[in-house]
């Protein structure tokens, strides 16, 4: 649908059109703005067993294209890289366009997923309630949108929001968003908030709110920083010691802050896509890394298991048409796919991904540099990963199955 912007807001539609500017700036972003580790602790690696398998020429059955081989799918769709973990194993790694290992990349709203995590666990220590208004840790939202939320509403995007007294537009507030922490995405003659605590004090609510899913970063933001109220840490920090630290990440992480040294919660964390597939299998495993356990498995399950009745039980994606059908869930910023295998997901823009599926014991995560445009479809990651899956669990079935030791197996070059 055609939106009519407002001259002003001109510079803020432009997008990204460029894969390559993309990709420049997802790999990169510490040199565009101040960043705080988030460190991955003294412990050991935990190391990936793999059992590598050229899944490159695999036959994918996707919309509008039905016979295209994994390896065309990665190229149209602008990928950096992807790690397909199934039972535990890597059995496929490839990076592209120069990106490498182990340099972190831009997660985008995958972080989203990130915070959603942590809430769960420092809510399940007692430090707050979901029904608690934000303005009882943060006072100074007291009186505006998000410090008028429940923090459960919060945590799905229950918010009806306008910022400054404008027209809201979401892609145009998600540039807005991003000029806050990083002033050489500002244009000329900028007068807006220069921090993101500053930036959540222009919402104002406009609509009524726990009725409806809103896509919208100054939910995730809302809830970051009641988290750092509540236990009187940084972001950063908390993520480490909760999680980073405890999944034998191999690489230190980091996000982007802003002039006052506010993490950019919703959408400024890089990582390594390996790390961000160890988070995932921590995950999948119920909360376990081997025999050691690092989140409660109640947690781990709570993504699929604890979506509550109402608007989170029907959502669509946050850039799919408002005719298109609900399918979807949405729980403590991730996406419950509501597919035959128990899949979810964290999801960013320009096709950044971690998909978890524990019926097809499958996790994949993807970075990548696609770009935003009426004129060209976002590519189908989600059929396409999970027909791998699908694809692998066919191919592990047919090599267990009894009395069927010596069949020949089909094995892709």
């Amino acid at each position: 649908m055609t939106q009519n912007i407002a001259t002003d807001d001109i510079p803020w539609a432009r997008g990204f059109t460029d894969p390559a500017d993309i990709r420049q700036q997802s790999t990169t972003i510490r040199e565009m703005a101040p960043t705080r580790r988030v460190w991955r602790g003294k412990g050991p690696t935990w190391t990936l067993p793999t059992d590598y398998t050229d899944l490159s020429a695999i036959t994918l059955n996707l919309p509008d294209h039905p016979e295209q081989t994994l390896s065309e799918f990665l190229a149209s769709a602008h990928s950096d890289g992807i790690a397909v973990l199934h039972r535990g194993q890597i059995v496929y790694e490839s990076y592209l366009h120069g990106c490498k290992a182990h340099e972190p990349h831009l997660n985008a709203s995958m972080a989203k997923s990130y915070i959603g995590l942590m809430a769960a666990l420092v809510e399940a220590q007692g430090l707050f309630s979901r029904d608690d208004l934000a303005s009882k840790f943060v006072p100074e939202l007291a009186g505006t949108a998000f410090g008028d939320t429940q923090i459960q509403d919060l945590l799905h995007m229950g918010t009806d929001i306008t910022y400054g007294g404008r027209k809201f537009y979401r892609t145009i507030e998600a540039s807005r968003y991003w000029a806050v922490v990083a002033p050489n995405l500002r244009p000329v003659n900028y007068r807006g908030p220069e921090t993101i605590l500053e930036h959540l004090a222009t919402a104002r609510t406009a609509g009524p709110t726990g009725t409806e899913f809103r896509y919208e970063n100054g939910n995730v933001e809302t809830v970051a920083e009641v988290l750092r109220r509540v236990t009187g840490t940084t972001t950063a920090e908390l993520l480490s010691d909760l999680v980073w630290s405890q999944i034998g990440a191999e690489e230190d992480a980091f996000y982007i802050v802003d002039s006052a040294g506010t993490e950019m919660a919703a959408g400024g964390f890089s990582a390594t896509l390996r790390d961000v597939a160890r988070l995932g299998e921590m995950i999948r495993c119920d909360g376990a890394v081997g025999d050691r356990q690092v989140i409660p498995s109640n947690i781990a399950r709570s993504m699929t298991t604890g979506v509550p009745e109402g608007y989170p039980a029907k959502v669509r994606g946050a850039r799919a048409p408002v005719d298109s059908p609900a399918t979807m869930s949405y729980h403590d910023f991730w996406w419950i796919l509501n597919d035959p295998y128990g899949s979810f997901m964290a999801s960013g823009i320009h096709g950044q991904r971690l998909l978890i599926s524990r019926d097809l014991e499958l996790v994949i995560a993807h970075f990548g540099a696609h770009i935003l445009s009426p004129a060209i479809a976002a590519p189908a990651f989600v059929p396409a990963f999970l027909q791998i899956g699908a694809h692998l669990r066919a191919t592990t079935h047919a090599l267990t199955a009894p009395h069927n030791s010596h069949s020949p197996v089909h094995q892709l070059d």
